[in-house]
């Protein structure tokens, strides 16, 4: 058993929707309603009344809701307990980040804060989008560095969450070069002829903005899925072997087209990339949760800097 999956039934019990709460967990609503079916095959009986409106528990269910609370506690409890002793922990930093971005931006960007800010002791946490959020949520971490698209927004409450953009990143097609350093795959492709694609899998962050790509795409793009990976690194890999055409973070393949390894296979087009914001988040101090002091100076850091740089973009309400 997983306490994502009581987290997720306590949610579903306080609003009695699966909509609601999948949104609430930053998840869509078929993996919300596969992950109470995993709870309920683990406790081997129904906790949902499926054949009501609005959802209604069953009585194991109203059983199981102040046992999934009790437990929560006490999980979290021995958690906080643990933390709370790790003295080292208040002079580290915590950071939760998606995998591409733990490759090609974190390491850059923690040597330019060592020289420009000071020593850092830090954690990082890789794992994807949607568990990144979910640590800063739950506060298993302090720093939150993601991918933004307003089109596919990282959903945190501005009331209560701080935020800075600290860069862009562009997603292209790429594909591998051939003897004469042209890339050996085209966009856009023909209905007849069909390039090969390596694609994201569906719960791929980078996933739903390719979706947001091709299905803008004019003229359209003609593609057949050929290898899929939740993992740019994945795709890079395959691409370099000539599989097909891959849609990577710009950053992640610097070094690849440096060397003519990989090229552009959009023809410069801008009609088939999509532009993103780096974002850092962090849970605004308060009286209850004052936060490390120094992620703090960090932030104040940070903050200042992007003060101190003109013309600095404003991010619309819209995106936040």
């Amino acid at each position: 058993m997983e306490t994502k999956w009581l987290e997720d039934f306590i949610s579903l019990v306080e609003t009695n929707n699966f909509s609601r709460s999948a949104a609430l967990r930053h998840v869509t609503q078929p993996a919300f309603s596969r992950r109470i079916q995993s709870l309920e095959n683990w406790l081997g009986t129904d906790l949902v009344d499926r054949t009501s409106y609005p959802t209604r528990l069953t009585p194991a269910g109203i059983v199981f809701y102040e046992q999934a609370l009790e437990m929560l506690a006490q999980i979290n409890g021995a958690r906080d307990m643990l933390r709370s002793k790790r003295a080292a922990a208040q002079n580290s930093i915590d950071l939760a980040v998606p995998h591409t971005l733990s490759l090609t931006f974190v390491p850059k960007w923690l040597t330019a804060l060592e020289a420009d800010f000071a020593p850092i002791n830090s954690r990082l946490m890789a794992v994807n989008v949607h568990d990144a959020v979910l640590q800063l949520v739950e506060g298993g971490c302090d720093l939150l560095l993601c991918y933004h698209h307003p089109r596919q927004p990282v959903q945190l409450d501005p009331s209560r969450y701080d935020m800075l953009v600290l860069g862009r990143e562009s997603l292209r097609a790429y594909a591998r070069c051939d003897k004469n350093r042209v890339p050996e795959f085209v966009l856009p492709g023909t209905r007849k002829a069909p390039l090969p694609f390596l694609s994201y899998t569906n719960n791929a962050y980078l996933g739903r903005m390719v979706e947001l790509i091709l299905g803008d795409a004019k003229p359209p793009l003609h593609l057949e899925p050929h290898y899929e990976t939740d993992m740019a690194e994945g795709l890079k890999m395959m691409a370099l072997e000539g599989r097909g055409i891959a849609f990577l973070p710009e950053s992640a393949v610097t070094r690849e087209l440096k060397q003519k390894q990989l090229a552009r296979a959009d023809n410069n087009s801008a009609d088939w990339e999509i532009e993103m914001d780096i974002r850092l988040y962090r849970e605004r101090p308060s009286a209850q949760r004052r936060g490390k002091a120094i992620v703090g100076r960090l932030w104040d850091f940070l903050e200042q800097r992007q003060n101190d740089k003109a013309p600095r973009r404003r991010v619309p309400a819209s995106e936040r």
